[in-house]
């Protein structure tokens, strides 16, 4: 999916060997210097003592196993090239030369009289031996066990809330106006409402009812729940806690909490969890430490915990469960180590597994590579329940830009992929881009919807990927139907191989379309897509692995601030292809969108508005401003016959928005509940 961690190797010396290399390798002021950049710009990820977060810790027995027969220039290049994770490469070549001293000192290499260079780096050579635990660091080889969630209950939920969620519940869900019960609000993943008290014409009017403020300000992408007036939320991860939270769904009151705390974990692109699925009495979360949790729905007590596999490798979860048919259903994120894809169903009363699907196929891949091959499945996915389907799409194939050693397709990566929702069997495939190296994955939510071609009805899904195309297949047979016509700008050479000397491309690896879910009105027939312009420098150089190691294999840099830099919001007609109308938003768009059959449709931006537009001509008829990135997808429901809208404004990692910890919620105005005037238009 993105490039990932801040620093991703550690680099030890024999005490004797270090003492001899690093005479004149490096000045103690230097590493100082290292110090204050690397506080800046890598302790959110590392940890202020190098210990670990969401990315791995600096010193220990896996660094030493990747790179304890290299040279300090190994540890430089990837730095230099790389890091920071939400802005490679974007850091002076002396600020990289001087977070490599402070690492190298963290680690034992004693400092000298004068300072790193480029051409010294080649200098400082590393051996295999093992360190003792030095004085200034913690022993990164100890297991870390979390401790258990802490439940606080704060009031009663509100009067007549039943929030046990049935089968025949989550089934009718699009002819439930007052609830938003899954992740897409229909299995079909549309996002759409049929609630029309807010219109295109009377938006203007929409008041600040309520902001929820959860206390955890970092990246904040989750969808809510609605269940019967009470909203169910997920927060981002902040030194290795997350929340799960229930709230009044028309006052924002806090209903109850749990804090989860983290044990180990390693992620790509920011500390994220999309959201919840309720269910039987329960919410089901998965984590990003890769544990699957069932809370009672009614006061959070923990029902179930089950580890759905192991994050030592570099495994991840961040997307909101599926839920169906006594099924919670949850794939794998982590496309950036050398790891292998899949997608799990477990048993929703007991949290046993009923089946899992791996993503990667032996026979399109060379050699043994499909053992780490990628393939990983982000986002939530769809179900037919009347084709007993499950359908989702598929990452990018590993390692990211380098395919010299996984020659081949690559299946099943960059695809839509339909399985039997009850056996995980494998039933049908579109492969969107075959031997990706260009991290083009099909990453957001799979959408399904009905077209019509030579007079028939034909049921489709459809996907917005990272390529700039809609593909829109039969969901019957994943036969292509249409691809659309270009969503973003798409560069002559898009599909050149990245060389090291580099390549500058559109779309970049954000896409297109990130993780971002896409709305369908059927009013309308069109799809609404919140996408990217990115001119990115695309560079690659053969790939390194190692266990829990990330694996790219290349490296792109966004060209920025002198390249092309925009987000556009696009209404695409499925039944032609083509562009109905778009919005050019000033920064790239990432987050989500919504559609209501009032004729609106809703969506955010990175810095701080979140927009309102009419579905059928594209006029913006509305804005607030939040103060923080709006990158998460809005939500509507009713509660005592008035229409909700609510977004989370927390900003994005990947993206540099600026962070926040709100759910905001809004309304037309009432004499029962009169808010804050609306902001500024």
């Amino acid at each position: 999916m993105r490039s990932v961690l801040l620093i991703v190797a550690v680099l030890t010396v024999s005490s004797a060997g270090a003492k001899t290399k690093s005479d004149g390798g490096y000045t103690s002021a230097q590493a100082s210097r290292g110090a204050t950049a690397y506080t800046q710009y890598c302790t959110e990820c590392h940890g202020a003592s190098l210990q670990g977060g969401s990315g791995p810790p600096l010193m220990g027995q896996m660094f030493r196993q990747a790179y304890g027969a290299g040279t300090a220039a190994q540890l430089y290049d990837f730095i230099s090239r790389q890091m920071p994770q939400n802005q490679p490469g974007s850091l002076s070549q002396q600020q990289y030369l001087d977070v490599t001293a402070y690492v190298l000192s963290r680690n034992g290499v004693a400092s000298g009289n004068t300072p790193l260079h480029l051409g010294s780096l080649s200098q400082i050579h590393m051996s295999g031996q093992s360190l003792s635990q030095t004085p200034t660091g913690p022993n990164t080889d100890e297991i870390v066990r979390a401790a258990p969630p802490v439940r606080k209950v704060y009031a009663q939920l509100p009067a007549g809330a039943n929030v046990t969620v049935t089968d025949s519940m989550m089934l009718n869900a699009a002819s439930d106006e007052n609830n938003w019960l899954l992740h897409g609000r229909t299995y079909d993943n549309q996002r759409y409402s049929p609630l029309k008290q807010i219109t295109a014409d009377n938006a203007k009017s929409l008041n600040l009812v309520s902001l929820v403020q959860t206390g955890m300000t970092a990246s904040f992408e989750t969808t809510p729940v609605v269940v019967n007036g009470v909203m169910y939320i997920t927060t981002p991860v902040v030194n290795s806690k997350m929340m799960i939270m229930a709230v009044n769904a028309a006052t924002g009151e806090r209903l109850w909490d749990v804090t989860y705390n983290l044990g180990p974990f390693q992620v790509c692109c920011g500390p994220v969890n999309r959201g919840v699925a309720v269910g039987y009495g329960k919410v089901y979360v998965a984590t990003l430490d890769d544990h699957l949790l069932a809370l009672d729905s009614t006061d959070g007590h923990t029902v179930w915990q089950t580890s759905i596999v192991s994050s030592q490798g570099g495994y991840s979860e961040t997307l909101a469960p599926q839920i169906y048919d006594g099924m919670i259903i949850v794939g794998s994120a982590g496309g950036e180590w050398a790891l292998r894809g899949f997608v799990a169903a477990y048993d929703a009363k007991t949290g046993q597994q009923r089946w899992r699907w791996m993503a990667t196929d032996p026979k399109t891949y060379s050699g043994s590579s499909w053992q780490r091959g990628g393939a990983m499945v982000w986002t939530t996915p769809a179900i037919d329940p009347q084709l007993g389907l499950v359908i989702f799409s598929t990452g990018n194939p590993n390692p990211d830009l380098d395919g010299t050693g996984r020659r081949g397709d690559n299946l099943y990566s960059d695809s839509i992929v339909a399985l039997d929702v009850h056996s995980g069997q494998l039933k049908w495939y579109y492969q969107e881009v075959k031997h990706d190296v260009w991290d083009y994955d099909a990453v957001s939510n799979v959408v399904l919807f009905d077209v019509h071609q030579n007079g028939e009805t034909i049921p489709a899904a459809a996907e917005a990927g990272k390529v700039g195309w809609v593909y829109i297949v039969d969901r019957r047979t994943g036969k292509l139907i249409r691809r659309s016509d270009p969503y973003v700008m798409m560069s002559k050479n898009m599909f050149s191989t990245p060389t090291r000397a580099g390549v500058d491309m559109l779309p970049g690896a954000n896409g297109g379309a990130e993780w971002s879910p896409p709305a369908y009105s059927p009013q309308t027939h069109y799809l609404y897509i919140l996408a990217m312009d990115q001119l990115m420098h695309f560079t690659t150089k053969p790939a390194q692995s190692a266990p829990g190691l990330i694996r790219l294999g290349s490296a792109f840099t966004n060209v920025a601030p002198s390249g092309i830099q925009d987000g556009p919001f696009v209404a695409l007609d499925v039944e032609t292809g083509k562009i109905a109308w778009q919005y050019k938003a000033p920064q790239p768009l990432i987050g989500g969108a919504l559609a209501t059959a009032g004729n609106v449709v809703f969506m955010g931006e990175g810095n701080g508005w979140f927009d309102a537009f009419n579905a059928k001509s594209g006029d913006r008829v509305w804005r607030y401003n939040l103060g923080a990135g709006v990158n998460a997808p809005p939500i509507t429901y009713q509660v005592n016959g008035e229409q909700y809208v609510a977004v989370a404004a927390g900003g994005n990692f990947q993206m540099t928005y600026p962070y926040g910890d709100t759910v905001a919620i809004f309304k037309l105005p009432s004499t029962a509940a009169a808010g804050p005037t609306n902001g500024p238009r």
